[in-house]
């Protein structure tokens, strides 16, 4: 693996954003209400979030994605229905707790009082996430059809969310977009495709689909976590990092504890996992353990490096130019049309610089012999998350609630699912799961937050949801993109696309 190739890889990802956010600090951010130093952090945080996530995605291509095929294909022919289910299970935990998305998100809900316990969340996502993952590997050995699945998902997810608190809504289904980032999906996809390949029932859709239907568990468990605790907020915010005092490294010596702490626990029961598999399923040799090993000593160091990043400068920047955006747009209608602008660039440049959405297109372009094009796909991905984002920024302004964005927007995806081919509604839904990853999850959230905040005078009753709405786009936008490939192919006038065989 070219460590240089992956740091590229990771720059193209992280520098666009950070152009913007270090243009917009130096124009719109009014010094006197800025914090000492806070750009200069951004820049060391952006530093540590480029070297820590290539680290940690030289990890996932050396160890955790080679592992999650291999376990994949030795559980397929086992042909042990209970012990694929469960392992599925174990595995979703797992890996969803090792997310550095969801480690992130959970940090973030905490602080602002949305959570009383950041480890008990960051359980209830992991173990919403295992249960659908079991949900999912059943219906592709037993061959049922992904989209009866997907409709019993989403009305329990309906009925949840109308008996729900109000603000546990917009948390919810943003931490199940939050689940599907860097680890979760290239070891999801790997075990799912591994599966499908070695059975014979696999309900119209080419082994996509098991990414969509994980994302449905986290929602519904942080739900259903709300229910039990009759909201779930904490009565405090957890304490803040000391950003605005001390000397310029003082945030980032702050959190450098807890990243460590965060990331060992994170990484370590993979370790483990990789011990259970090799002596129970899996035929290693002694230098693929050795590799995959390393793999995860990579990714344990990556995720390290990479919350100290976040947590120490890239998260705050967010947050301070959120507000700086959302006070402006509180007094102007052309600074509101500013942040909704601002937001919509966001979106096009974040979604097609998630490595998870880069996993996502090489999967789909390989797997359907190149009948659906990368390229094409991501146009459509990064108009949607735009759409998205703008619609995050305007609901910050305006003040509507979630649901008014939600509700039709899931209503259109399942109207579209009821004339879309099989395979294409299986990509749209693992696209909505992963158009949300890192960038999303750690500086767009924080932006989002901020500008909600500044916007409302700080009395957002429900800032959150801006991830829910990244996660929701894609179904409508690639399920459309589907049927508007299926007529050109039927009427013939596409001749860039090749005849797809539907299902």
């Amino acid at each position: 693996m070219n460590v240089l190739a992956k740091f590229r890889e990771t720059a193209f990802s992280v520098l666009p954003v950070m152009g913007i956010v270090l243009a917009l600090g130096l124009s719109v951010v009014p010094r006197e209400a800025a914090e000492p130093w806070w750009l200069a952090r951004f820049v060391l945080g952006g530093a540590l979030l480029v070297a820590g996530l290539s680290a940690f995605l030289l990890g996932v291509d050396l160890g955790i994605e080679p592992f999650g095929e291999r376990v994949g294909e030795a559980l397929a022919k086992r042909r042990s229905l209970p012990r694929l289910v469960g392992a599925a299970a174990l595995v979703g935990v797992i890996v969803t707790a090792a997310e550095p998305d969801v480690q992130v998100f959970a940090a973030q809900v905490f602080a602002a009082g949305k959570a009383a316990d950041k480890t008990l969340l960051v359980l209830a996502i992991a173990l919403g996430v295992g249960f659908f993952m079991a949900l999912g590997m059943l219906r592709s050995v037993v061959g049922l059809g992904l989209k009866p699945v997907l409709c019993a998902g989403y009305a329990g997810l309906l009925l949840l969310a109308l008996a729900a608190p109000g603000g546990s809504v917009g948390v919810a289904f943003d931490a199940g977009g939050a689940t599907t980032g860097p680890m979760t999906v290239p070891f999801v996809m790997a075990l799912g495709l591994g599966v499908a390949a070695t059975r014979a029932g696999r309900g119209g859709d080419g082994g996509f689909g098991l990414t969509g239907i994980a994302s449905i568990g986290p929602v519904m468990a942080v739900l259903a976590m709300s229910l039990l605790s009759r909201g779930g907020a904490a009565s405090a915010s957890a304490p803040e990092a000391a950003h605005g005092a001390g000397t310029f490294l003082a945030p980032f010596a702050a959190a450098w504890r807890g990243a460590l702490r965060d990331a060992a626990v994170s990484i370590a029961p993979l370790f483990a996992l990789l011990a259970f598999f090799r002596l129970t399923i899996l035929d290693m040799t002694a230098r693929q353990t050795a590799r995959t090993s390393l793999g995860l000593l990579y990714a344990l160091v990556g995720l390290f490096v990479f919350l100290l990043g976040v947590e120490g400068g890239f998260v705050r920047a967010g947050e301070i130019l959120g507000a700086a955006l959302g006070a402006k747009a509180a007094l102007s209608g052309r600074a509101a049309a500013l942040l909704v602008a601002t937001g919509a660039a966001l979106g096009a440049i974040v979604v097609c610089a998630e490595p998870a959405v880069w996993v996502l297109g090489e999967n789909v372009e390989e797997h359907s012999g190149g009948v659906i094009r990368r390229r094409t796909l991501l146009v459509f991905l990064a108009g949607a998350t735009a759409l998205a984002i703008a619609l995050a920024m305007a609901r910050a302004v305006a003040g509507f609630p979630l649901g008014a964005v939600l509700v039709p927007g899931y209503a259109l995806a399942f109207a579209l699912m009821a004339k879309t081919p099989g395979r294409w509604t299986a990509i749209a839904f693992d696209s909505g799961g992963v158009a949300s990853g890192p960038l999303t999850t750690t500086f767009v959230l924080s932006f989002a937050l901020g500008a909600a905040s500044a916007a409302s005078g700080g009395a957002a009753a429900d800032p959150f949801g801006v991830v829910a709405l990244v996660a929701m786009a894609p179904l409508v936008a690639i399920q459309w993109m589907g049927l508007s490939v299926e007529r050109r192919r039927a009427r013939g006038r596409n001749r860039n696309i090749a005849p797809e065989k539907t299902p």
